[in-house]
């Protein structure tokens, strides 16, 4: 079984994955960075807030001996109490279109440069069959022979 399962582990296709999904979650990283960093604070200020990833409704009541600020969602979830975070949500679906359109774009240039590759590519011209060839040279050869 261990063979098989290296036999399955060493195919391409599935070394391509793994490298694909581990660049796919760096990029990923990078995306909610810019998403979290640069992107969502531009939105919560135009929204009237700084932090538009804190916006929530409160669905149940704060546990006794909660000392913690009742705006500060992170500490309100830490201390479980319900909470609708339709701000943490919509950074998220923020997040994925970003990431989505930047692989559109990555999709659509390299689709794009291998229609331009293969449009370049010189045309090799189809052999041709041995019978063709064979009879051309029978034609040919009768061709040159004197007319009786």
């Amino acid at each position: 079984m261990f063979a098989e399962f290296r036999k399955f582990v060493m195919r391409g296709n599935v070394l391509d994955l793994a490298v694909a999904v581990i660049i796919g979650a760096a990029f990923a990283t990078i995306t909610k960075s810019l998403t979290d960093d640069v992107i969502m604070p531009v939105v919560g200020w135009i929204f009237g807030g700084f932090d538009f990833s804190s916006y929530f409704i409160r669905l149940g009541p704060i546990p006794e001996g909660y000392t913690g600020s009742v705006n500060n969602y992170a500490a309100l979830k830490e201390a479980g109490v319900p909470l609708l975070g339709y701000g943490a949500f919509v950074t998220t679906v923020i997040n994925f279109l970003i990431l989505a359109f930047i692989i559109f774009l990555i999709v659509r240039s390299v689709n794009r440069m291998l229609a331009r590759f293969e449009h370049q590519k010189p045309e090799v011209p189809a052999a041709e069959p041995t019978d063709v060839v064979l009879l051309r040279e029978i034609r040919d050869e009768l061709r040159k022979r004197p007319a009786e």
